[in-house]
């Protein structure tokens, strides 16, 4: 699996554990007793190159579910490859429990993977994650701390039905709650629904965040090829973790860490693959952060212009009606892969170190229904794209939307703006019945993003008004420095930066501003003159909460804004932090 060609093998006595074990003086004496004191012989870890296994498995992290024992599933490899494995739990930020926002949470698993791998004698990672944030986090981790690594994906899990009609996780949420909302379904309906549309351990089984962000970093190049396709609850997802752990011996000696191979266009196929399968808008901030911890600029216009020219092709949920299980079936990302080659630079390498263009050689596609051709689009690029820029006086640093995922009749769109100043009162009034809104309304919600909120919650698929929902309308346009769910659909505006809580012009709309929306121009605008804004930037007044202490204080301290990664501003890519003493 691992291409040792034009790669110079170490000594053991250059490994990074090997300060820790190898001399002869009481600090080392004390380290080997006390791995001893764990019940190893001393031949058991000295003289092997360690590998830590970060693992995000929680008991409230159900996506994460079965990652002990994909953890067993790396140790046995990396003992037979003669490595000494060690398991490390980090934070596991697993969506829907944690509160108020996994996004929040994102920089702290980041700095976490960061410095247990800094701190201890670790020569190598096996990374295991893949809810949402707990990709982007543990590799903008482990690609600052800068030692051999690789990625195991959590898998999606397996496909769902209910009453012979499949059902996705996240994205059919969204639509049953509408239809109880409007009583289209009882409430013996939902809860019958409850307990069966998430039926196998793994992420959401559509294209939501999470199969995003482990198809993005596998088309980097950040795991075993393919890997990301792997259903969780698949016999052929524990050979793949054990896979991983026989790899990652071959790494470290090696030295193959990421300085050594992951380059500018590593991220560009990641991109293409990102386009491809109608990714997540949330990837959007995320590769941004993630490139930056490798030294590499990436910005929204690169990813712009790569949406424009690559449609979106993977028929999965919420853009298609296929799920992540039919996905494998099909061929999994490195069949997609191959038939986007002209996009692609085939000649860069990732963890294994051969190139992309070996990775897809022998990938076949099974079923062109799920896995399209370039003529045979999902949405045609004239309907839209995975990801679109917008820019103008409401979003100077740019807001981004999943234009794909839009009604046709709402690209170019002139409305009143109806403004909430937070997500409480939006929930509190959203239905009422005094609510003067209509279908060409436009629906704002501010103070949620980074700051603001603060960590920048999926508030953004902002809920149809029930009065509307009643006329049968089920989308309009929705504007937000918030984010929004991979697994949901509309024509909402998400990332709107600069955010309203730092003084963006998000902060001086008010309610009945004609907003004017062009999604082929790029442009998002409200009609309001320059005069008029800067006497309301003179009156204006901050309306969102700040924290004087715990970690939300921290984060609103030090968050960048969604153009920039959201990252915070002293962990982005700078001068090399200095190995610990071991005195």
């Amino acid at each position: 699996m691992f291409n040792t060609q034009n790669l110079k093998k170490l000594d053991i006595s250059e490994l990074r554990s090997q300060r820790w074990y190898a001399p002869d003086t009481i600090r080392a004496f004390a380290h080997r007793q006390r791995t001893q004191q764990a019940g190893l012989n001393r031949e058991e870890f000295m003289g092997k190159p360690v590998i830590g296994i970060i693992n995000t498995w929680s008991e409230l992290s159900p996506c994460h579910s079965h990652l002990r024992e994909r953890a067993e599933a790396v140790k046995r490899a990396v003992w037979a490859a003669g490595g000494y494995p060690v398991e490390l739990p980090a934070l596991s930020v697993g969506e829907v429990l944690v509160k108020p926002t996994t996004m929040l949470y994102r920089n702290f698993l980041a700095m976490e993977t960061e410095e247990l791998l800094r701190q201890h004698p670790i020569d190598g990672a096996v990374l295991l994650g893949g809810c949402d944030k707990s990709t982007p986090a543990m590799l903008m981790g482990a690609v600052s701390m800068d030692i051999p690594m690789l990625f195991c994906p959590a898998g999606p899990m397996s496909s769902g039905k209910w009453r012979g009609q499949t059902v996705g996780a996240g994205t059919h949420t969204k639509k049953y709650w509408d239809q109880l909302r409007l009583g289209a379904i009882t409430q013996h309906d939902w809860i019958e629904l409850e307990g069966s549309m998430t039926r196998s351990i793994g992420t959401c089984n559509t294209m939501g965040t999470a199969s995003t962000m482990t198809s993005i970093a596998d088309a980097i190049g950040f795991m075993l090829p393919g890997a990301s396709s792997i259903p969780a609850a698949d016999s052929r997802h524990v050979q793949m973790a054990a896979k991983c752990g026989e790899t990652i011996v071959d790494m470290v000696w090696h030295d193959h860490k990421p300085s050594k191979w992951l380059k500018r266009e590593n991220f560009i196929n990641g991109i293409v693959a990102y386009m491809a399968v109608g990714g997540s808008t949330n990837a959007a901030i995320h590769m941004i952060a993630m490139a930056n911890r490798a030294k590499i600029k990436i910005t929204l216009d690169d990813m712009e212009a790569i949406a424009r020219k690559v449609p979106v092709l993977a028929n999965l949920f919420p853009s298609g009606d296929q799920l992540m299980e039919e996905f494998f079936f099909a061929g999994g990302l490195m069949a997609q892969m191959k038939k986007l080659e002209q996009f692609l630079h085939k000649d860069v390498v990732g963890v294994t170190n051969t190139t992309l263009g070996s990775w897809i050689e022998n990938a076949h596609c099974y079923d062109d229904n799920v896995i399209r051709d370039l003529d045979n689009p999902v949405v045609p690029l004239s309907q839209g794209c995975a990801l679109s820029v917008l820019k103008g006086n409401l979003c100077p640093n740019g807001a981004v939307m999943k234009s794909s995922a839009a009604k046709p009749e709402l690209r170019k769109h002139k409305g009143k703006a109806v403004v909430f100043d937070d997500h409480q009162s939006l929930s509190d009034n959203i239905d009422s019945p005094e609510l003067d809104i209509t279908k060409d309304s436009v629906l704002i919600l501010r103070n949620a993003g980074p700051v603001g909120a603060p960590g920048m919650p999926e508030w953004g698929n902002l809920p149809i008004p029930k009065k509307l929902l009643q006329q049968g309308v089920n989308d309009m346009v929705r504007i937000t420095d918030a984010r929004m769910s991979g697994t949901h659909y509309g024509t909402c505006i998400l990332h709107v930066a600069p955010e309203s809580a730092v003084g963006g012009p998000l902060a001086l709309v008010k309610t009945g501003d004609i907003i004017e929306l062009d999604i082929e121009a790029g442009s998002l605008n409200m009609l309001v003159s320059d005069e008029e804004l800067a006497d309301r930037r003179e009156h204006l007044k901050p309306t969102h909460r700040t924290f004087d202490r715990s970690y939300a204080a921290l984060y609103q301290q030090h968050v960048t804004q969604a153009d920039e990664g959201c990252d915070f501003d002293f962990l982005q890519a700078g001068s090399d932090v200095p190995e610990p003493p071991i005195h």
